[in-house]
């Protein structure tokens, strides 16, 4: 893939998109009217500007929240309805999975506002680090829609999570909230709503400052890929990995900034992902 892909973030007002000086980029889930629930519009405007983001060497760190009260409390229930009666009209406007967050090379903060359900489950459940407000609901919702499990949450969950545990929630589809969140693995910290986005904020412009954008991407592409490894082969992979970054210039430039006890100046890093020109192709 070619590095210099110009970055094309796709328009949308279903969606609001801020890159402050940091170089951290807020994503904001933008239907307010109708608690940030899910549309094909926003599905495309999100996945579009992942990848937009991933190709763009100016966003170092992705925060993703809600406007409102809500995060996301899964598919507009007008779209599933339609769904429901055979119109299958959405599923040909889908151009990444529903899991694109995973394999974004740029840490992914989740913001979680409010209530956070179906797709949105399974949205914040890809994010790579989760703040929630102590008054968010969480629920998987699945079981109670006549739904299997989405887009691959089987697979996703019991590994944040565990087995039992991932069978509850999913077999259930029972209401928790942050707290239980919290104490389950699922989101990282638990905060006061109003405090919220300063403290995703706040984390991710420290990442943003201090760690290696390179680095970063090396890591999360670790942990993920290395679910499917075994200790020996994520050890082999990891030599491979340090060899690359040994003739990085972000290798040389964390050892000087450390020994010169200044903040560090990383370059930043661009993937080279497609990115479709529009939401038919």
């Amino acid at each position: 893939m070619d590095s210099r892909t110009k970055p094309d973030y796709p328009p949308s007002d279903e969606l609001l998109r801020d890159l402050d000086d940091y170089g951290v980029l807020s994503l904001t889930f933008n239907r307010p009217e109708r608690n940030n629930a899910w549309t094909w519009d926003l599905e495309f405007a999100f996945f579009g500007s992942l990848i937009a983001a991933a190709n763009d060497p100016a966003v170092r760190v992705i925060v993703v929240t809600g406007a409102g009260k809500s995060f996301c409390p899964g598919l507009d229930m007008q779209v599933l309805s339609q769904s429901a009666q055979g119109d299958k009209s959405g599923g040909a406007m889908r151009r990444w999975p529903m899991t694109t967050a995973l394999r974004i090379p740029k840490p992914i903060v989740g913001a979680i506002n409010g209530a956070c359900a179906g797709i949105g489950f399974i949205q914040m459940a890809c994010c790579d680090v989760v703040f929630a407000a102590n008054t968010a609901k969480f629920t998987t919702a699945f079981a109670r829609r006549g739904l299997p499990a989405e887009n691959g949450l089987s697979w996703l969950l019991p590994r944040l999570i565990g087995t039992s545990k991932a069978m509850d929630l999913l077999l259930s589809g029972r209401v928790f909230l942050a707290d239980e969140a919290e104490k389950l693995g699922l989101v990282n910290w638990v905060v006061k709503p109003h405090e919220l986005v300063d403290r995703a904020f706040s984390y991710a412009r420290e990442m943003a400052s201090s760690c290696s954008p390179a680095s970063m991407a090396h890591i999360k592409r670790q942990i993920l890929d290395d679910w499917e490894h075994t200790a020996e082969e994520a050890r082999m992979r990891a030599l491979v990995y340090t060899s690359e970054m040994g003739v990085h210039p972000d290798m040389k430039e964390g050892v000087m900034s450390y020994q010169e006890r200044r903040p560090p100046q990383f370059d930043g890093f661009a993937a080279g992902l497609r990115v479709p020109k529009s939401i038919n192709g």
